[in-house]
């Protein structure tokens, strides 16, 4: 892939303003610098790589496992002088180097684990060593707080054991010398101050000379004279020459350090480029989060689709504004080359066209690009634009003649794999003659076979589109009523320019309108006419079409609503059904006790009521047993179940071989009644206020109104509907 897009191209897109944007959520200066200077990535390889990175990283966001920490300090600095010999850095670049160290490895330790989330990452990451050697050499010598440690080597730790000592005697003499000094009244009020990181006595001026010491200073009165006790110089001339060996200890450490540390200077250069290169993805992914960005499908099929596409640069305005954006959606394919866009000024034809531009920009600078799911594009070699007035004061060039110079420029590389985007298309010079050029230029464009979207005025390119193949017509929506732009391409039909219904909202008298309609050409007015009479036809369609859709959508969901609360009622109505059954056992239950009960009470018999309950109950268990048959579960009780199974059979096949005779012959009697019933049924006609049940049912209720094949039953709480071949005769109608 050979990519070819000029700094002009990134000018008229105003990219450099979506750099700036992103780079404000770098957290590293060096950051800053990467993103400002990004250009378009020249390698198919390469870009992918980029996309998938801040793909990958994007939706960390919406993951458990989020990118850790990628914070750091600049040391490149503090690297270039570790390259030289003999040369050692402060303490603090040393903690810096070592913090970078760690966050690299943290990243390595993370996204080795979740290689499968992060492919891309991972095989960034695995291309750096993974050593800890570099943070524990750093942290063995240096403490958090940036002081070297004491037992860095044995010089130091007795250096600072000495210094120790003698701070305790400069301490100690120091005091003793303040006390004499305070019973012979020889101090002012503040007794001692500190002059030049040294212990010193306030002295009366007085008594300056009853004090032995060194004078080293008075107060601006002169009242009093800073005094050094004899007894402390002596401890303090040894206390600085063991300050002296100690930062000569320490500037050997770090030397030593230095040398340890400056075979990993390369590996600490690959660190300073991850880190950044992982600030910018960083930043492109937070940028991306609010545009609401993602990578669309990038195929090698030669077409462009955006769907609900915005610019970047508007929809940031806008919202600092609080205006809504309106998105766009475009497509590019074989069929549809070049589109031709035309409308009104001011109705967002140049801001659709570069919002093209700046999109497919961004994708091959490894920028995700706020568009919808389902979208797609391709990867040109060059991005080719013509946009805004290009007067050259430079080059003293004309508007004209310096577009004339872009459109050589614009033939001479443009081909099969090109993206242009020229805005007024053909301006600039005498109409026709600029529009008879726009045209050659613009079948030069068609034959090469580029893809391109332009903006015109001119209606012989409006024409030219209409006969060339895969070329096409669009234009920005325009309130014909309120002569208000709606920002919304239609793509499909030429827009008028709605010149004189502008001129005549912004004021300009009637009479002065009709003057300039008979100066132009008739035959142009017609047309100009009868596209914006087709463009207000399509807007009212376009308007009814939306507004059936949403009266089926309304429609739907009313539906959709009266099917929902149909199945509430009919789960209502079965739990009813169910809940009238529990009743009515209920009732049953409590009738039986209570028969039982009064005969309780009418013979006083505790014996028969006994035997009459237990065998009801009993009754009521075996019912139950059938319904609901246990299962023996441990191995007794599954060979106690095998022996009464055996005994129970043997009592069946003695019952059934005793009873059998007399069964057949109720079975015969029995059929034939139940011929007789059958055909009565059958036959029978139901009437209001016979009293039925649904068949598979106890409850029993009374027919309210009779239809066709359907019944009415009311239960007295509740009424249900059925089919007539579902009821079982009860009792008829007492008439």
């Amino acid at each position: 892939m050979y990519t070819n897009i000029s700094k002009k191209t990134l000018q008229d897109l105003e990219f450099s303003t979506v750099l700036q944007h992103i780079s404000e959520r770098c957290i590293s200066g060096l950051g800053k610098e990467n993103v400002r200077e990004i250009q378009p990535i020249t390698g198919r390889k390469q870009l992918f790589t980029e996309l998938h990175l801040v793909n990958e990283y994007l939706s960390s966001f919406q993951s458990e496992n989020r990118v850790p920490n990628h914070g750091f300090d600049t040391i490149t600095e503090s690297v270039k002088r570790l390259k030289i010999e003999n040369s050692f850095i402060e303490t603090s670049e040393f903690l810096k180097i070592a913090a970078a160290s760690l966050t690299v490895n943290e990243h390595l330790k993370f996204f080795k684990k979740l290689k499968l989330q992060f492919p891309t990452f991972f095989i960034l990451s695995q291309k750096i060593e993974f050593t800890t050697y570099v943070d524990d050499e750093i942290k063995r010598i240096i403490d958090l707080s940036g002081e070297v440690k004491n037992n860095a080597s044995s010089v130091l730790k007795q250096v600072r054991r000495d210094i120790n000592n003698i701070r305790g005697k400069i301490g100690a003499s120091f005091s003793s010398s303040l006390s004499k000094a305070i019973a012979a009244g020889y101090l002012d009020d503040i007794k001692e101050t500190v002059v030049d990181n040294q212990r010193v006595l306030a002295v009366s001026a007085m008594h300056r000379r009853k004090i032995a010491g060194s004078l080293l200073g008075s107060s601006k009165s002169g009242n009093i004279v800073y005094i050094a006790p004899q007894a402390t110089l002596a401890y303090a001339r040894e206390f600085q020459n063991l300050e002296y060996e100690e930062k000569q200890e320490i500037i050997k450490i770090l030397r030593t350090l230095a040398e340890t540390i400056r075979p990993f200077t390369g590996l600490m250069e690959e660190y300073i480029a991850y880190l950044v290169r992982t600030d910018v993805v960083s930043a492109k992914a937070k940028y991306a989060v609010e545009m609401d960005a993602i990578l669309p499908l990038i195929t090698k099929e030669k077409r462009i689709f955006f769907k609900n596409a915005v610019h970047p640069i508007l929809w940031r305005k806008n919202k600092e504004q609080k205006i809504t954006t309106i998105p766009q959606s475009i497509e590019l394919n074989e069929k549809q080359q070049i589109i031709v866009i035309s409308g009104p000024n001011a109705g967002g034809k140049s801001i659709t066209l570069k919002t093209i531009g700046l999109l497919q920009l961004m994708l091959q600078s490894g920028i995700l690009i706020p568009v919808e799911e389902r979208s797609q594009t391709y990867i040109f070699d060059s991005i080719l634009t013509d946009i805004g007035d290009n007067q050259s004061i430079e080059n003293h060039l004309s508007t004209y003649s310096y577009r004339l110079k872009n459109m050589h420029y614009f033939l001479k590389n443009c081909n099969e794999n090109t993206l242009f985007l020229i805005d007024e298309f053909g301006t600039g010079t005498d109409p026709e003659l600029g529009g008879a050029l726009a045209e050659i230029f613009l079948e030069e464009f068609y034959e090469k076979k580029a893809f391109g979207i332009i903006t015109t005025h001119y209606s012989n390119l409006k024409v030219l589109a209409n006969e060339l193949e895969n070329v096409t017509n669009a234009n920005m929506q325009f309130d014909e009523r309120s002569l208000e732009p709606l920002f919304k391409l239609f793509v499909g039909q030429a827009g008028s320019s709605f010149t004189f219904e502008v001129a005549q909202k912004n004021g300009i008298p009637y009479s002065l309108i009709n003057k300039a309609k008979k100066r132009v050409d008739t035959e142009k007015v017609r047309l100009d006419k009868t596209i914006s009479k087709l463009q207000k036809e399509r807007t009212i369609l376009q308007r009814n079409s939306e507004n059936l859709a949403k009266q089926k959508l309304k429609g739907q969901e009313h539906l959709e609503s009266l099917q929902e609360k149909e199945d509430k009622i009919q789960l209502k109505l079965a739990g009813f059904q169910e809940l009238y059954d529990n009743n009515q056992r209920m009732l049953s239950l409590g009738r039986k006790i209570n028969e039982f009960l009064n005969k309780f009470f009418q013979n006083n018999n505790k014996k028969e009521l006994n035997a009459n309950f237990n065998k009801w109950v009993t009754d009521e268990k075996v019912k139950y047993a059938k319904k609901n048959p246990l299962t023996p579960k441990s191995k007794s009780q599954k060979q106690i179940a095998k022996v009464v199974e055996k005994q129970i059979q043997a009592v069946i096949k003695k019952v059934e071989k005793e009873v059998l005779e007399k069964v057949v012959a109720v079975r015969e009697e029995k059929e034939i009644a139940e011929v007789k019933i059958a055909q009565e049924k059958a036959t029978y006609v139901y009437e209001i206020n016979d009293r039925v049940r649904i068949k598979d049912s106890n409850s029993i209720g009374t027919i309210d109104k009779i239809e066709k094949k359907s019944v009415t039953i009311n239960y007295g709480v509740f009424t249900t509907k059925t089919a007539i071949s579902n009821l079982e005769l009860v009792e008829k109608v007492k008439k």
